[in-house]
């Protein structure tokens, strides 16, 4: 059973996904900095220096001092930290977009093989061929 295992997990489709799950994570920390770091200090400053992920609703007050016996959190609808997601998502689409379309740029699909004869007709031409 072991063997199998180790047959299994060295074959090259496992090692294969293995490394594109590191790799996506590794990108996806890039573009969520990206997102993070640039676009979201951008998008701020154009919307008046507002500071999307502060912005929410109070239902109920915090209630004494945080660590103490008695302490309530504060309850909030934070949709600031939602607006922040949804741009998040809008410009990791884009950025994940225009990686697709530079790969498939740089990297043109292979022309088409010519289309031969059918089934049909070889064995047509054979069944012609035998009669004679």
């Amino acid at each position: 059973m072991l063997k199998e295992f180790k047959d299994f997990i060295m074959t090259g489709n496992v090692v294969e996904f293995a490394v594109a799950v590191i790799l996506a994570g590794a990108i996806g920390a890039v573009v969520n900095g990206f997102v993070n770091d640039v676009v979201m200090p951008v998008v701020g400053h154009f919307a008046g220096g507002m500071d999307f992920s502060s912005m929410k609703v109070i239902l109920s007050e915090a209630v004494g001092t945080e660590g103490a016996e008695g302490y309530k959190a504060e309850n909030a609808i934070r949709y600031g930290a939602w607006i922040n997601t949804i741009i998040s998502l809008i410009t990791v689409g884009f950025v994940l977009f225009m990686m697709v379309k530079a790969y498939n740029k740089a990297n043109p699909p292979a022309p088409a093989a010519p289309a031969g004869p059918s089934d049909i007709d070889l064995l047509s031409e054979i069944r012609d061929l035998l009669k004679k």
